[in-house]
């Protein structure tokens, strides 16, 4: 697992210069969510809001996130990838499609099936021990 993370960070470096892993689950997270507000943000992934910050601080600086008052409350503000960083998530989206197709373009279609029966299986062991939907493998 550790071979895979490290595999999965050097991955993501490759994929755009300025998206780290962290900016990238952050990035798809407001995607899949439709925007949320930071310390949403913090509970879920359970880090310290301190974090969340700094991490949220480097993506509007590189213009990929911005804040936007709650209409049902003006006095909390909701983060929402800004149009560049709709671009850069889907660039980053592509190219890690297009890298799985290659590293799996020589299997089998037994193999693939296994496969992807594995990860499913993974995944809802993760779920069954309250792991996020979006710390999943897949």
């Amino acid at each position: 697992m550790t071979a895979f993370a490290r595999r999965a960070r050097a991955t993501a470096a490759r994929m755009h210069p300025e998206l780290s892993l962290v900016s990238f689950t952050l990035l798809s997270h407001l995607e899949h969510r439709g925007g949320c507000r930071a310390t949403d943000l913090a509970a879920h992934y359970t880090l310290d809001k301190s974090t969340i910050s700094r991490q949220v601080g480097a993506l509007e600086k590189a213009g990929l996130v911005e804040r936007r008052p709650d209409p049902a409350d003006q006095r909390v503000h909701v983060l929402h990838l800004t149009e560049r960083g709709d671009e850069v998530l889907a660039q980053v989206g592509e190219a890690r499609r297009v890298a799985f197709r290659g590293r799996l373009a020589g299997w089998s279609e037994a193999d693939l099936e296994r496969f992807a029966d594995y990860l499913l299986r993974y995944n809802e062991e993760g779920l069954d021990e309250g792991l996020h939907e979006t710390s999943r493998l897949v």
